[in-house]
């Protein structure tokens, strides 16, 4: 399991449309393949940074999803209103895989 971590610097003036951005894809991406974790929108400190997170299986996995994402009728029309309305300014994208796994548990004396 990989989990994808897309950083996202927008337009502070457009918060609004990064959150329907956002909305839009919460519908798309467990649609098309991907366990969306969630978009994260800016609230306080930085105002310009923001964050999508999903869990894919693999790469080949996500190569497979990506083209589904890109026939979906939602997800081309968010790719339209990004491009449209200009609201992220770069976008970083970046697979982890969980290093911590099986996480600690307490133990009783």
């Amino acid at each position: 399991m990989l989990t994808c971590f897309i950083r996202y610097e927008i337009d502070p003036f457009k918060k609004a449309a990064f959150e329907q951005y956002a909305r839009n894809w919460g519908q798309a991406i467990p649609r098309c393949g991907a366990d969306l974790i969630g978009y994260f929108a800016p609230h306080e400190g930085s105002a310009t940074v923001a964050y999508g997170v999903y869990n894919i299986d693999s790469l080949a996995a996500y190569e497979a999803y990506r083209a589904r994402l890109a026939d979906d009728p939602l997800g081309r029309e968010n790719y339209a209103f990004a491009m449209r309305e200009r609201f992220i300014l770069k976008e970083d994208r970046m697979f982890l895989k969980l290093a911590s796994a099986p996480h600690a548990t307490t133990v009783k004396p």
